[in-house]
């Protein structure tokens, strides 16, 4: 049986683990905002209903790693993370590269707590625990990565058939004028 104090995480690695849970609920709040803003429309574009699938994802990531830190017999500490002041969240391309930007920072947290935290403390378990949401980071930023491609050369070639056809917005909403 292992002592007590082989289970205990460092300070660095604990405090990096709260900061990352925090980070990853409040990418889950951001996703339910823009879920709902865009359900709201009745064409909802389909990458609504990813957005809706990862604030669920990302709040479920938080406890995994409260689970984790509990496991460990570590004290849990959530840093506060503004949210964002975004009410409207514009057109699909805004919302899915501010997204692309919130799973790249979360992505860059993991890396370093993979890399710097963990490995640097010989944290097996840790370094096995973070494969495993690393993987699933690497997907999230694939597939928005493409639909922010896709929905760009859409953009594109919607102003290429017709170059005085310019998007207005209004309310935030991308119309035809």
């Amino acid at each position: 049986m292992a002592s007590p104090r082989h289970n205990l995480l460092s300070e660095d690695c604990r405090f990096v683990i709260n900061h990352v849970a925090s980070y990853e609920l409040h990418i889950s709040e951001a996703y339910l905002s823009m879920a709902c803003y865009y359900n709201q429309d009745t064409g909802a574009p389909l990458f609504a209903a990813f957005f809706e699938d990862q604030a669920e994802v990302k709040r479920e990531h938080a406890k995994q790693f409260l689970r984790y830190l509990r496991k460990r017999e570590s004290k849990i500490c959530l840093p506060v993370i503004k949210r964002p002041d975004i009410d409207n969240w514009g057109t699909g391309i805004q919302a899915l590269e501010c997204a692309l930007e919130l799973e790249n920072k979360v992505t860059n947290l993991l890396q370093n707590l993979k890399t710097t935290m963990a490995s640097a403390n010989k944290e097996i378990n840790l370094l096995h625990f973070m494969g495993k949401h690393l993987d699933k980071q690497k997907g999230n930023t694939n597939y928005l990565e493409q639909q922010l491609g896709y929905h760009k050369g859409l953009e594109k070639q919607a102003q290429e058939e017709d170059p005085f056809k310019k998007p207005a917005q209004v309310s935030g909403k991308e119309t035809d004028v």
